[in-house]
């Protein structure tokens, strides 16, 4: 879970399709969509993305929370869809507890986005 958080990118469009692919098998929605900033939660928005300022310009890693194993894997395969690419395909972390399940990848910039469940 994350309280907000929010990065730069290059292209609201192109990003903006990223996050709807990512997020919605998570049960996110777009909840502020602007001509500079696209905002998703489930209840209020909590992740932001905006080209207002130069993208890369945080090197962010983000998790994303999921609820159940099957919605780990689909998230990750709807960012590598969506154009995102392969950082680590969903698999157990038994490096971070016995229940740790995630998947990582890149977003069009290039941040690192982690969506994992268990350990809670």
């Amino acid at each position: 879970m994350i309280h907000h958080a929010s990065i730069d990118v290059a292209s609201l469009e192109k990003s903006g399709h990223f996050y709807d692919m990512v997020l919605g098998p998570l049960g996110w929605r777009r909840l502020v969509d602007t001509d500079s900033v696209i905002g998703w939660g489930m209840v209020r928005p909590v992740f932001f993305v905006s080209d207002v300022r130069p993208p890369g310009s945080g090197g962010w890693k983000l998790c994303f929370k999921a609820k159940t194993i099957p919605a780990v894997k689909h998230s990750w395969e709807s960012g590598i869809n969506a154009g995102g690419s392969d950082a680590g395909e969903p698999s157990l972390r038994p490096e971070y507890g016995s229940t740790y399940y995630s998947a990582y990848l890149r977003d069009p910039d290039g941040y690192y986005i982690e969506v994992a469940v268990g350990n809670d």
